[in-house]
């Protein structure tokens, strides 16, 4: 039978996680602030609106943190839901899974904003939302099915000596998965779940369709103004980029130190 691995502490290997979480917000900020300077240096139709652009991209930001957040709780519920021997804990998991990736996002982005408060005002429950919570809640669900099946994956790949191991020490199942299953899983699935937390960044712009102003949005706005669709979509992609590229610097050095710290 084969003990449960011991695991390390967030902070072995590298600096503690509040300082990489520092160092991303600061880094974003520092991001802000040189497109906003950058742009405003461009000619029409860029310059005059270059708070635009940073203000949609704020958005974004925003959306990608909270709907990731949001996520990868739902991701864990489910992906554990996934792995139970019940098929009673099993078919919530596997229908909201089946439902959510059989859908386009765009869908689930207009349901939730045109339909849900309807359905929710038939079962006596009055909720208001605006665009940004509506995309919150959409791309929430969306991200969280396909962490769901990451997560599963992770947890099935831990051999099983490892529960049985925890399980004869007199931990409960609970426990099992809480302390010796799950920390492990999660950093088998540290790369995939970053993937998802970068295609999520992209995804976002899709929040456009429920008139929520983020990057996609700004830059539609500003292209319809200006009627120079080039310069402005180029604009707007280049952002995206610059986006993706300090958000994948960041996740790459987490995915780092998960590798060093479970050694």
């Amino acid at each position: 039978m084969t003990a449960p691995k011991a695991v390390r502490p967030p902070t072995a290997g590298g600096p503690p996680i509040f300082l990489w979480l520092l160092g991303a917000v600061a880094a974003f900020l520092a991001l802000f602030f040189v497109i906003t300077f950058v742009l405003r240096l461009m000619p029409d139709p860029i310059g005059p609106r270059a708070d635009l652009f940073a203000e949609g991209a704020r958005v974004t930001v925003q959306l990608t943190v909270v709907s990731g957040l949001i996520g990868l709780v739902i991701g864990m519920i489910a992906g554990i839901q996934k792995t139970s021997e019940n098929a009673w804990v099993r078919a919530p998991a596997n229908f909201f899974i089946w439902l959510v990736r059989g859908t386009p996002l765009l869908v689930q982005i207009l349901f939730v904003y045109n339909a849900l408060p309807g359905v929710l005002a038939a079962i006596g429950i009055n909720l208001q939302l605006n665009e940004f919570w509506s995309a919150v809640i959409a791309l929430s669900l969306n991200v969280g099915a396909y962490n769901a099946e990451v997560i599963r994956a992770g947890i099935l790949a831990i051999p099983r000596g490892q529960s049985e191991a925890a399980r004869s020490l007199g931990l409960s199942g609970a426990q099992t998965m809480t302390t010796v299953v799950l920390p492990q899983a999660l950093r088998i699935v540290v790369p995939p779940l970053v993937n998802n937390i970068v295609a999520l960044l992209k995804d976002s712009s899709l929040a456009s369709s429920i008139a929520l102003l983020e990057l996609t949005l700004a830059g539609s706005r500003v292209s319809s103004e200006s009627f120079q669709p080039i310069p402005v979509l180029t604009t707007v992609a280049v952002v995206y980029l610059a986006l993706t590229t300090v958000l994948t610097l960041f996740t790459d050095q987490l995915e780092r130190r998960t590798k060093i710290a479970s050694r």
